[in-house]
């Protein structure tokens, strides 16, 4: 991209440098004063927390929340959940997704294109809660295919995104 700017199509305006350094700090640490971000980014508070209010009000931050260690809480099974199916109507989709968005332990949910159709991240506590938690997904809607993977290891796992420069 050439332009000195990323364009929000949304809100029909621009991240400059300061609107991206506000978005690092919050991503790595949202709990800091407005004060406190305003220090890092060099701004004072005002014009920092009209910064902030803009770019949640475009929906450039979505929310802030507070980050759960999983296995801290009894969720210690991590399944990545492949689904195929033979029915690709709106119709189906529609059911699919309502059934699927209501389940808690589905913590992403995707359409995909290439050889799965819809890919999963599931957290359950144990084996027995991921056979329930199977049962209820394959009961929701007909489906042609359920894969699951089960992560062995968490190597990697972040939640800030790279934010482009200007």
């Amino acid at each position: 991209m050439t332009d000195l700017a990323i364009q929000l199509p949304e809100a029909n305006r621009r991240l400059d440098a300061i609107d991206r350094k506000i978005l690092t700090v919050l991503q790595e640490d949202a709990s800091l004063s407005v004060a406190e971000i305003g220090d890092r980014v060099g701004l004072s508070s005002t014009p920092c927390w009209k910064r902030i209010q803009r770019l949640e009000a475009d929906g450039v931050i979505l929310r802030r929340v507070a980050l759960v260690d999983q296995n801290k809480i009894g969720l210690g099974i991590s399944v990545f959940v492949s689904v195929e199916s033979s029915d690709h109507s709106e119709a189906w989709l529609k059911t699919f997704a309502s059934a699927v968005s209501a389940m808690p332990e589905v913590m992403e949910f995707y359409r995909m294109a290439g050889d799965v159709d819809y890919m999963l991240r599931v957290v359950v506590a144990d084996m027995a809660s991921y056979d329930v938690f199977y049962k209820k997904l394959i009961s929701a809607v007909p489906l042609k295919n359920v894969t699951s993977r089960f992560a062995m290891e968490k190597i990697k796992s972040v939640t800030a995104l790279p934010v482009p420069a200007a």
